[in-house]
């Protein structure tokens, strides 16, 4: 049938399908209900939408009760966390798990978190993240990789792929072609992976090929561009990435989700409208939105789709075959699930693995903690994260490094323990010149970095932790009380 001998309810049906809507609030809005009557793809749930489990599974059944919606959020473990978005992770995320390089381990924390997410109703996790941190300074990814070699993300993000989806929630390998290389953020601008078409199959490109032979239900896009394969659009955009690169050369034929529409890289380029149409065209499936757009913004996307196929400038077979893939997905879903047996204790056990100690630190002495503040990321959002719940007998200051008077600090931490914490102190000039201060007046004082252990200054005692997160923190003050 071609396009203009569809009725207009029909494409729009269509184009609906091909949608991942978010929503404030903790309980889901008429809006949102009635398009999943009408054919909405599904949704994308954020950290405000989550209450506690119950909340949450009260919700996704809401939402299940208008429709069979693809309910997705993004859970990696560590710092990036939807479920436990107010109290921080209980797990730890991917670049502990590379640390400790078991890849049963790792399949058994996705098992863990696939556990946790089935029991709440929540159907697609946006993870595992497939990117290979080669740039020490990526504003983005960090400790949401793995490593920053390609064969050691590789192995883990196939067994993160098998802890999920042998619970029948599905993995959302991300960032296609790859993010790892950047030094820019994608909610911000356009980053450039400036990589030749040689060096992407060895490097980037390596995880994604071992993720589509272990079967992933779908791949998420990377608001990234690729000289030599995109030009100077975003691979989100890029029909030779999405179509050429990743289905006819990998030979994937699953779902595939782009990244947040609404982020800069795309609506300061073409708009959301115009990103979801030329996505659409490039081969993706399900245009995932985040929370900024209105329903009347969503509309008007949806009529920039229907307007596209009536035109012609994007073809029906696009739409349908958009809509095929994610109904066979939704097939999957349905299949039996495995019974999700509670074991998030797995991620205190994989914490206390990964976290090392350089040094030697000394019984604490009436402790004082200075946490160094670090801006949160967008992608991470404003989790929770210190040594306050494992400390209480500590007194704790959080500073700011430029706003902070290291010699008043100093003269509080007299005759005490000082424990100086920091977050990926090697991407904050001013954290390092403020922490050296400190540390050139006490020799003896203890650092604790929660990112990457990338800058090492002299410490008595120096604990790398790989992450921010609640069992992250726990394992690292267990080896200051011990």
């Amino acid at each position: 049938m071609s396009a203009s001998s569809r009725v207009p309810s029909e494409l729009h049906r269509l184009a609906a399908g091909t949608l991942l809507v978010a929503f404030q609030g903790t309980t889901a809005p008429d809006w949102v209900l009635r398009g999943l009557e009408g054919g909405l793809g599904g949704v994308t749930l954020f950290g405000f939408n989550v209450r506690g489990a119950d909340q949450l599974a009260a919700l996704t059944g809401e939402l299940n009760g208008a429709g069979r919606p693809v309910i997705s959020l993004d859970e990696e473990g560590g710092d990036v966390t939807r479920l436990a978005y107010h109290t921080g992770s209980p797990y730890p995320g991917n670049a502990a798990l590379g640390a400790v390089d078991d890849v049963d381990l790792t399949e058994r924390v996705y098992h863990s978190i696939g556990s946790d997410l089935a029991r709440c109703g929540v159907n697609l996790d946006m993870g595992p993240v497939a990117d290979v941190n080669t740039a020490d300074d990526n504003p983005v990814i960090g400790t949401r990789s793995f490593g920053s070699t390609a064969e050691l993300v590789a192995r883990h993000t196939v067994a993160a792929i098998r802890g999920l989806q042998s619970l029948r929630v599905a993995a959302c390998v991300k960032h296609f072609p790859g993010h790892g290389a950047t030094r820019q953020d994608s909610h911000l601008e356009i980053p450039l992976v400036d990589a030749s078409r040689e060096l992407l199959w060895e490097r980037e490109l390596v995880p994604f090929r071992a993720a589509i032979e272990a079967g992933t239900k779908s791949i998420m896009t990377a608001h990234v561009a690729v000289p030599h394969l995109t030009g100077t659009s975003p691979a989100t955009l890029s029909s030779e990435a999405l179509t050429t690169l990743l289905r006819q050369e990998m030979g994937y034929d699953g779902v595939v989700v782009t990244d947040a529409l609404d982020m800069h890289a795309i609506t300061k380029s073409v708009g959301l409208g115009g990103g979801g149409v030329r996505s659409l065209a490039a081969g993706s499936d399900l245009l995932c939105l985040g929370p900024l757009p209105t329903p009347d913004e969503i509309e008007r996307m949806l009529a920039e789709i229907v307007e596209a196929v009536t035109s012609g400038w994007l073809p029906l077979s696009r739409l349908e075959e958009a809509n095929e893939r994610v109904a066979s997905l939704r097939e999957w879903f349905a299949s039996p699930r495995p019974d999700a047996a509670e074991n998030n204790v797995i991620g205190l056990d994989a914490a206390r693995r990964a976290v090392s100690l350089s040094g030697s630190a000394s019984p604490l002495v009436d402790p004082f903690v200075i946490e160094v503040d670090t801006p949160p990321t967008i992608a991470v959002g404003d989790v929770p994260w210190g040594v306050a719940p494992w400390l209480p007998e500590a007194e704790i200051v959080r500073v700011k490094p430029d706003e902070a008077d290291p010699a008043a600090l100093l003269e509080r931490a007299t005759g005490r323990s000082l424990i100086i914490v920091v977050k990926d102190a090697h991407r904050y000039p001013q954290s390092q010149g403020f922490v050296s201060a400190l540390l050139a007046a006490r020799s003896d004082a203890i650092l604790v970095e929660m990112g990457l252990p990338i800058w090492r200054p002299e410490a008595a005692a120096y604990i790398a932790t790989y992450g921010a997160a609640r069992a992250n923190t726990q394992a690292a003050v267990e080896l200051l009380t011990a």
